[in-house]
């Protein structure tokens, strides 16, 4: 991709998601980039589905993830909100539908028993220790939530403070922080 077109895509998101014990968040910045200019500081990158039971995350073209919360709700209503079902459902969708193969995103999902990651080559991916970050700053946060995950802070916490520790270290994150959690 040459200059030009980079200074064109939308870029920039953190999105980390933390379960320990029986609690589970997913946290994101707020900060929208075009090329070098912070488009929006306080964009909303979470939201819940399923009336609360399923939390999700986005990192990715705005109206893209959008599309894929609009299809990630229907399949959670047609299997029951069954989330490792919807999801195996989505990806397949998203991975063999024209219009859905062209969707730039990755989700981070959970409910009160699973966390997956969810990107547009088909993987459904479930983290081994409650862990899971995605987007520019995404190895960042996730690096800082698994040196505190032994800690006593909890879940909601662990989220905020990866979010902030990547925030000073990626210029397309920043530390306008949204948390959504399983109610």
């Amino acid at each position: 991709m040459n200059h030009k077109n980079m200074a064109d895509k939308w870029y920039g998101t953190t999105v980390v998601s933390v379960r320990k014990g029986a609690e589970v968040v997913i946290a994101a910045d707020g900060q929208v980039t075009l090329g070098d200019t912070v488009m929006k500081a306080n964009a909303k990158k979470v939201r819940s589905l399923a009336s609360g039971n399923v939390i999700t995350g986005f990192a990715g073209a705005t109206a893209d993830a959008f599309s894929l919360f609009e299809r990630l709700e229907e399949k959670l209503e047609k299997y029951s909100n069954n989330l490792m079902r919807s999801c195996v459902e989505l990806a397949k969708d998203w991975r063999t539908d024209r219009y859905l193969r062209r969707l730039e995103a990755m989700m981070l999902v959970a409910d009160k028993e699973v966390s997956l990651i969810l990107s547009g080559t088909g993987d459904v991916l479930e983290p081994k220790d409650g862990l899971m970050a995605i987007g520019s700053g995404g190895n960042y946060a996730l690096a800082a939530a698994r040196a505190m995950f032994d800690t006593k802070l909890k879940p909601e916490q662990i989220a905020t403070r990866s979010l902030e520790i990547a925030s000073e270290l990626c210029i397309y994150t920043n530390d306008n922080i949204i948390i959504e959690k399983i109610k």
